[in-house]
């Protein structure tokens, strides 16, 4: 299936007219519409909440629009705690899911309302120091049972190598400590698989966290009230790839729940998901033009983007469709490598990507960087991180970000008078 960009070439081009690649852009409508079918999709359970992970792509007017549309937040850090209070979700719309957490963080959390999601054994007693030696009524924990995890087509992750959950075993010495100290509702939480490109990821995880759930229930007498999917719904970036099909994925988790928890006496268990990926990456694209044409041993574009503005390429050897703009409909003849310009061999976008015949200021639109590419961004070389706009239902674009300056770079050298001068050039 051919990948066409949400942003067609002339209203691209007025836009770099006013802000100078590279730049992430992001469509409202599209993510209002991702919102709206996850939302539909779990509608027959009345306490459903997307947990926007906002690790996905921090910025305040995303997380508003998402808020508009019923969603919450995951937080792993204070910061992205504060980011979410400063967008208008607080409360229990707000999730602390974070691992190695310094004790001022579920302070903060405590304070804001959000649910606290423990990931360690340990971090029971941490939260009781954190919070003067209470805890709050509602308190989750995260569960890594190990071994590996299957779907219809075969492994699809190992949880036993991932740094994150209890053990099944510490989870309920966790809920009886928890219970000991006076919570009332507890909650399961687990992740254990990455951009499944399966529909019965969802279902096979909730049937495990279901099943676990009434288990912890009947022997220890607790009660189960929030299980939390996270993510793990990934999204088809290359052409070829399947996408997820939210309904059918929905009434797949709807079965697993009438078949176990409803039987059970517990059709009062919330769900809830944390789909930053799937919420947010086709719904935004990276913005970059050919500024250099060099032939080596291979065909390079050298693009005015690099790795500091989407590393998933370069850390993940990730595949992002490419589009070259005004040239969606001619034949791919020719194979380019698609470099910026870091003292990084791996500041590659694409290698050996078939394309439309490409030459300096041909504009490109690297896909599906709405998730974790602004995000992962960073300086090496003195690289300064892009702006991000927002493409409006009605058409027009807002800056939502803008681009970093050599004075936002220099500033946290003030502690030096010799240097502090560079933050004001």
């Amino acid at each position: 299936m051919e990948k066409r960009p949400f942003i067609g070439k002339e209203q691209l081009e007025a836009i770099c007219a006013e802000h100078p690649t590279p730049f992430h852009i992001y469509d409202e409508a599209q993510i209002r519409q991702r919102a709206r079918a996850l939302n539909a999709a779990f509608a027959w359970n009345p306490g459903f909440c997307e947990y926007f992970a906002v690790k996905a792509t921090p910025n305040p007017w995303i997380v508003s629009i998402l808020a508009e549309e019923g969603c919450g937040c995951d937080c792993a850090t204070a910061t992205e705690l504060t980011l979410a209070q400063a967008a208008g979700v607080t409360g229990e719309r707000v999730m602390l899911s974070s691992n190695d957490t310094p004790d001022a963080d579920f302070a903060q959390a405590d304070a804001m309302g959000a649910i606290i999601n423990l990931d360690s054994l340990d971090m029971v007693g941490c939260l009781e120091r954190a919070l003067d030696g209470r805890v709050p009524s509602r308190v989750c924990c995260r569960v890594n049972p190990g071994g590996t995890f299957e779907a219809a087509n075969g492994i699809i992750g190992n949880p036993e190598d991932a740094k994150f959950g209890m053990t099944v075993p510490q989870l309920e010495e966790a809920f009886r400590r928890l219970a000991a100290l006076g919570v009332e509702d507890l909650g399961i939480h687990a992740f254990l698989a990455s951009n499944t490109q399966v529909d019965d990821y969802y279902p096979r995880l909730a049937r495990t966290l279901f099943e676990l759930a009434v288990r912890l229930h009947e022997e220890l007498g607790v009660h189960v009230w929030l299980i939390d999917l996270s993510g793990g719904i990934g999204v088809d970036y290359r052409p070829e790839d399947p996408a997820a099909d939210i309904a059918a994925i929905g009434e797949g988790v709807r079965r697993a729940f009438e078949e176990v928890l409803v039987p059970a006496g517990m059709g009062d268990v919330r769900l809830a998901a944390e789909l930053g990926r799937w919420m947010l990456a086709p719904a935004g694209g990276l913005v970059t033009r050919v500024i250099h044409h060099k032939v080596t041993y291979h065909d390079y574009l050298g693009v005015d983007a690099c790795a500091a503005n989407l590393m998933r390429p370069a850390i993940y050897d990730a595949y992002h469709h490419v589009s070259v703009m005004g040239k969606e409909g001619e034949p791919a003849c020719h194979a380019y490598n698609v470099v910026g310009r870091l003292c990084e061999n791996n500041d590659q976008f694409a290698r050996d990507r078939m394309l439309p015949e490409c030459g300096i200021g041909d504009l490109l639109f690297i896909h599906d960087t709405g998730a974790h590419g602004f995000s992962m961004g960073y300086n090496y070389n003195g690289s300064l991180r892009s702006a991000e706009l927002l493409l409006r239902e009605d058409g027009s674009v807002r800056q939502i970000r803008r681009a970093e300056t050599q004075a936002d770079y220099f500033a946290t050298f003030d502690t030096d008078e010799r240097f502090s001068a560079l933050a004001r050039q």
